[in-house]
């Protein structure tokens, strides 16, 4: 059974009084899902490369690599 033919069988058996809510919601859900849809597709950013450009000091200190001083009791 697809998905249309168990929301109608379902509906059918509602009370006049029910069926008027989840007509209310569902046109709030349409309503809500285009705005939600729409705005996802103007919000997506495309990545920009060499933003970081000149953030990082290269070549590293000779000592990069050696222990600190901090943690000697630790390397003991």
């Amino acid at each position: 059974m697809n998905i249309d033919t168990e929301i109608w069988q379902t509906v059918v058996k509602m009370p006049d009084s029910i069926k008027q809510e989840v007509l209310h919601y569902a046109k709030y859900l349409m309503e809500n899902y285009s705005k939600d849809v729409s705005s996802n597709q103007q919000t997506e950013k495309k990545r920009r490369s060499g933003i970081l450009k000149g953030t990082f000091a290269l070549p590293l200190a000779d000592d990069f690599d050696e222990p600190l001083e901090d943690f000697q009791e630790y390397m003991e």
